[in-house]
């Protein structure tokens, strides 16, 4: 099971989402949000100065953006770049992948600690923002809440906490709050969650930059696919015309300054096993 390479010579591709017909990601080192067609074309959507990540839409078709290291959620109405939430003074470190509703909220991480500088490690929270703007702590004492689903009935929230190795579950609540917390799978050793994303056969794809691989799991934690690549998987998502391609973000560094020199971050593809379900 070898993946094929659509794009290359990204900086760092975070975020990946399928919406209107192609591949929306962060290329959060070079600072761009990117649009990618099926067979490889690319288009700048906006320019985010301060690193952005996790990806959404409001329902009235506005872009949501994390734009990480000033702890924000900006919102784009194609023309305007505006914040659409602070988040600064609720996240305890940089904010990192979302997760949106479709009613138009979202549940955004941070990494809870500066990993970069090899910082002592400490938990972190996940935020949710209204559609109007207004956020707050809804789950706390996360190891690094990443990559985040929703399931189709739009009941669960499934978050890959890194540090964890683990896919933890909630409860969503009629108001937006989270309840029930449990274990949803844990990971396979030397494997940890970045990304992650939902398909209709009730699995969840990680990706996992520590043991270069995506891997598919059931829950209760069945490895079903173990798909290897030559560099960290970060992200993943699947889309495509038919919902069953598998797009994996890869990089050989996800430093920001050995990024822009580097280029080596792709979007690699596989044929999957079930196609797409629920949100991103």
């Amino acid at each position: 099971m070898t993946p094929e390479i659509l794009l290359d010579g990204l900086c760092f591709g975070e975020g990946p989402r399928w919406h209107e017909g192609r591949l929306w990601l962060s290329d959060m080192h070079a600072h761009q949000v990117l649009a990618v067609s099926a067979d490889g074309q690319v288009e700048t959507i906006v320019e985010v100065p301060n690193w952005p990540s996790g990806l959404g839409w409001l329902p009235n078709g506005d872009l949501l953006v994390v734009s990480m290291t000033d702890r924000c959620l900006l919102r784009y109405d194609g023309t305007n770049l505006t914040t659409h939430a602070d988040l600064s003074h609720l996240a305890s470190f940089h904010c990192n992948d979302m997760v949106g509703a479709s009613c138009g909220r979202a549940y955004v991480g941070n990494f809870g600690f500066d990993l970069q500088a090899r910082a002592e490690f400490r938990t972190a929270q996940l935020i949710c923002v209204e559609p109007d703007g207004s956020a707050r702590i809804v789950a706390d004492d996360l190891r690094f809440p990443n990559g985040s689903v929703i399931t189709p009935d739009g009941k669960t929230l499934i978050v890959g906490e890194t540090f964890g190795s683990r896919l933890t579950a909630f409860d969503i609540l009629p108001d937006g709050s989270l309840d029930n917390r449990r274990v949803w799978a844990s990971l396979p050793d030397g494997a940890v969650p970045d990304g992650i994303c939902l398909d209709a056969g009730n699995g969840i794809w990680s990706a996992s930059p520590a043991s270069n691989e995506c891997i598919r799991q059931t829950e209760g934690g069945e490895v079903t696919h173990r798909i290897a690549v030559e560099q960290g998987a970060f992200a993943c998502m699947l889309g495509g015309d038919k919902g069953d391609t598998l797009f994996i973000l890869t990089s050989g560094s996800s430093d920001s300054q050995e990024c822009p020199q580097q280029r080596s971050a792709r979007v690699e593809t596989f044929l999957a096993p079930f196609p797409h379900a629920g949100l991103p």
